[in-house]
């Protein structure tokens, strides 16, 4: 491994790449272009990984706060590589890529033709500078594995805390991870906020505005990728990227705008701008590449004799927010038109689920799926941004999981800032049909608690829920044929750097008992 990172700790130093050469030129087809400058201060990524393969990314950007990224709109030639040893000394394939400034000078390379369940490490040159070297590793053949271990997570607010989760979960080395969504957060600096009741822990470097133009969507997410704990968990294991409200603007629904103020048409406008700053920053597929206004997200990755992956979008295609973004008394919920995934969407889900042939089917989306309700003077109230606001189109999806998948059903959630774990509904027997297990955030919300005060009355109401923590993190999942484990990983601390990381918590759910049991 030398020259290299460690499996663990070295991993970590995945920050600054190697610059070689002499001279200044930022001509694009200069071999000595970047020679005294850093092109690659975004890090590098892999993502969407497959059984001969996966997705990596860069973007060139040697000053990436200004528009641009410091580069003159000219293309720029990118080589790659990819190596079965860490030092790069045994190259499997390289090629060359090009640097678009239509997509921001930023590379999305599609590998394939490589062995299963191996890990491999790729590296990016641009006009002699060297990137630093990432990790990656393809999903298993069929019957080749007993278990994979992988983590989910969201929710990054930079001004809320340090991203100390991301450093921790790339010392667990995971398989890959499923990131549920907010990636960045949209809406102006909390610095400019004049009665902000939670502390700011770090500024945004220059304190913007609101994020509108497809510019400031690219400066928002070149302000969190600098982060030095962000690209460590990014150069150790390959994302699967999914994106919830604050990629584009806080609430959104569809065509439907939330914010004060707006319109269609400039939520339009927000969508555009959003969605492609997203894809140029992260390591998507071209099939995840937008048109206009919209992107085809929702999407399915199987690893053989263990799962089936479904990444579902709840956003392009829900019905429009009713009854505000709190807790409430919504009769107008119960419409049977209202939808989380639109027609298209749950069809494609219900087909996936019918041709099922692995043990899990697991719906990896963003927002709570489970109910979850508090009472309030003997009402019964809801949060109708969540499925909450759709139960019969949740009754539905349950139904297409009772015919295909009971027992066998995995939910991945996300967006409300603390950890949950709960049985989804019963099937026919009285037994639970599966698990929904919703992570914390990465740092959206500053420290938080161990126990929230309002956890013994929601508990009351909700019996089908096993465990909730408010404090940060993420959630490490182990998934064998016959038994699903959740660990509950939570930091002491995201208001200073360096937060002690425990597991407050550890989950299994088995195919065969189904019951969600504490272990």
């Amino acid at each position: 491994m030398a020259g290299f990172i460690s499996r663990r700790d070295a991993l970590l130093r995945l920050g600054a790449p190697l610059v070689i050469g002499l001279g200044a030129s930022l001509a694009g087809t200069s071999p000595r272009a970047f020679a005294n400058v850093n092109p690659f201060t975004l890090g590098i990524a892999s993502g969407d990984p497959a059984t001969d393969g996966f997705v990596i990314w860069t973007r060139l950007a040697p000053e990436p706060l200004v528009p641009g990224g410091g580069l003159p709109a000219i293309p720029f030639d990118v080589e790659w590589e990819v190596a079965r040893k860490a030092d790069m000394s045994a190259i499997e394939r390289r090629g060359k890529a090009i640097a678009s400034p239509d997509y921001a000078h930023s590379v999305h390379v599609e590998i394939d033709g490589l062995e299963p369940g191996r890990e491999y490490f790729y590296r990016f040159k641009a006009g002699g500078a060297v990137s630093a070297v990432g990790r990656a590793k393809t999903l298993p053949a069929q019957g080749a594995a007993r278990s994979i271990r992988f983590a989910s997570a969201g929710c990054q607010r930079y001004e809320d805390g340090w991203f100390t989760a991301w450093r921790h979960l790339a010392e667990d080395v995971p398989d890959f991870v499923i990131h549920y969504g907010d990636y960045i957060y949209e809406g102006r600096s909390a610095g400019l906020a004049p009665n902000r009741e939670r502390k700011t822990v770090r500024d945004l470097p220059g304190q913007p505005g609101r994020c509108v133009t497809l510019d400031e969507y690219r400066q928002r997410y070149a302000i969190y990728k600098l982060d030095p704990d962000l690209q460590a968990a990014h150069a150790t294991a390959p994302f699967i990227m999914s994106f919830d409200d604050h990629e584009v603007e806080d609430g959104w629904a569809a065509e439907s705008s939330n914010a004060p103020r707006s319109s269609a048409s400039l939520l339009m406008q927000r969508r555009s701008a959003g969605f492609q700053a997203w894809y140029e920053h992260l390591p998507l597929r071209r099939a995840q590449r937008p048109t206009a206004a919209s992107v085809k997200a929702y999407r399915s990755l199987v690893i053989p004799g263990l799962a089936r992956i479904l990444v579902l979008d709840t956003r392009q295609y829900r019905s429009a927010q009713i009854c505000g973004n709190h807790w409430s008394t919504c009769p107008d919920a119960s419409d049977a038109s209202r939808t989380m995934l639109g027609v298209e969407q749950e069809a494609w889900v219900a087909k996936q689920s019918a041709n099922l042939s692995e043990p899990w089917l697991v719906l990896a989306q963003q927002v709570p799926f489970a109910p979850f309700m508090r009472l309030n003077k003997q009402r019964p109230e809801v949060i109708t941004e969540h499925w909450d606001g759709a139960p019969e189109a949740r009754r539905r999806l349950l139904d297409t999981v009772r015919q295909n998948a009971t027992g066998r059903c995995i939910v991945l959630s996300g967006d409300v800032h603390h950890n949950r774990a709960l049985e989804l509904e019963d099937g026919l027997d009285g037994k639970p049909i599966g698990a929904d297990f919703v992570a914390t955030s990465i740092s959206s919300g500053g420290d938080g608690a161990d126990q929230p005060k309002w956890f013994a009355n929601v508990q009351r109401t909700n019996p089908h829920l096993k465990y909730v923590n408010y404090r940060r993190g993420y959630v490490r999942h182990i998934c064998e044929r016959a038994v699903w484990r959740a660990d509950f990983r939570v930091l002491d601390s995201v208001s200073t750097q360096g937060g002690a990381m425990r597991t407050d918590a550890s989950f299994g759910f088995s195919a065969r008992q189904r019951r969600l049991e504490r272990l």
